[in-house]
């Protein structure tokens, strides 16, 4: 790094000019507005292809960095891990642009003293009706009915296509934080009884959400409809695996709007192709998009959509909108975040907001 570069970076410490940098990829527009009605904050934006020595400078100086939360968006020389922490000696925060942290080392960053921000319960709304369109759609076959009318094909009757009422059915629902109650109280209105398997939460709180508390094993045997909205993490990636599609009820659905690597995509399309399972509803996948041969695709009994279960206009705006708003108190304030993913770190970044002179 120039001599005139780190001029510049401790210029901005001794002014207290806090700079946020972001990757270049889409976000609504109310962040930029928010973060530059503050005076004392600089956004920058960087190509995700800019040049190292531009990038690294943003880098150099950043006290919070925003990115992206999918993996498939990214590109990894990007992803908040050890590496590009080293690149970060005045980093506070990472900023994740939804509720996932894929793309963030976390461990990591717990490590460096660098709090992990996500954007929690921002996209509730928009994920919870995805859950409950892709449970409409497997159970009344309405893709299915799609594909045959465009094809041309005439040979088939109304009764062909004869699906099922979610009205009376079991919804259980692995995870109930915001998108997960929100999701019970939309299937409590379609006239389902709703279970819910959640480690955090007693089945004092359970109730408070909107389902009755059981274990996951009791929720996989009495479920008609499985729907996922746990967070990928060491606990539950590989939780749907073949056992536990096996254990689930002969002609259930599977859904899910939450992270790939919690079901096996190889053990799910065995379960559908078997006839063991009924159908499935993914947003969801290893690879996003995935390949056009990918085994699920090529089942009519699985609706398929590219990951766009938060991809709403408001859902995109009210997370820009808390992005910013949080990263905004935190450098004028310096209070605690209120969606902090990595708590324990806590402490060690009161000190290192003390002294960047972050408090006031």
């Amino acid at each position: 790094m120039t001599n005139v570069q780190h001029a510049s970076i401790d210029q901005d410490i001794a002014t207290r000019l806090h700079k946020v940098v972001r990757f270049g990829f889409w976000m609504d527009p109310e962040f930029d507005r928010i973060l530059s009605a503050e005076s004392s904050i600089a956004l920058q934006t960087c190509a995700m292809d800019s040049p190292d020595a531009v990038l690294g400078a943003a880098l150099a100086s950043a006290r919070v960095l925003q990115t992206n939360s999918a993996r498939d968006e990214l590109p990894p020389q990007l992803f908040a891990n050890a590496a590009l922490l080293q690149r970060c000696p005045h980093l506070l925060a990472v900023s994740a642009n939804g509720s996932g942290c894929d793309t963030i080392d976390i461990d990591a960053c717990t490590r460096a003293g660098v709090m992990v921000l996500n954007q929690a319960g921002g996209n509730a709304d928009s994920v919870a009706e995805m859950s409950l369109g892709l449970m409409l759609a497997v159970l009344r076959r309405i893709a299915e009915s799609d594909r045959l009318l465009r094809s041309g094909e005439r040979g088939f009757s109304r009764e062909d296509l004869m699906g099922r009422e979610l009205r009376g059915r079991t919804l259980g629902l692995v995870g109930m934080s915001a998108i997960g109650s929100r999701t019970a109280a939309l299937g409590r209105a379609f006239g389902m009884r709703v279970l819910g398997s959640d480690p955090g939460v007693d089945a004092q709180e359970m109730a408070r959400r909107g389902a009755e508390a059981v274990s996951f094993d009791e929720l996989l045997r009495q479920s008609d409809i499985v729907s996922l909205h746990c967070p990928r993490n060491a606990h539950t990636l590989g939780l749907m695996n073949e056992a536990r599609f096996a254990a689930m009820k002969p002609g259930a659905i599977f859904i899910s709007t939450a992270r790939s690597g919690i079901h096996d995509e190889a053990a799910l399309a065995q379960a559908l192709a078997s006839g063991h399972l009924a159908g499935a509803g993914l947003d969801v996948w290893e690879q996003e998009p995935p390949p056009p041969t990918h085994p699920l695709l090529a089942l009519p009994n699985v609706v398929a959509t590219y990951h766009t279960a938060g991809v709403t206009q408001e859902a995109r705006r009210n997370n820009a909108a808390l992005a910013a708003t949080q990263i905004v108190q935190l450098l004028t304030t310096g209070q605690r975040p209120e969606r902090l993913v990595n708590p324990a770190v806590w402490p060690r970044a009161m000190e290192r907001l003390a002294a960047f002179g972050a408090q006031r």
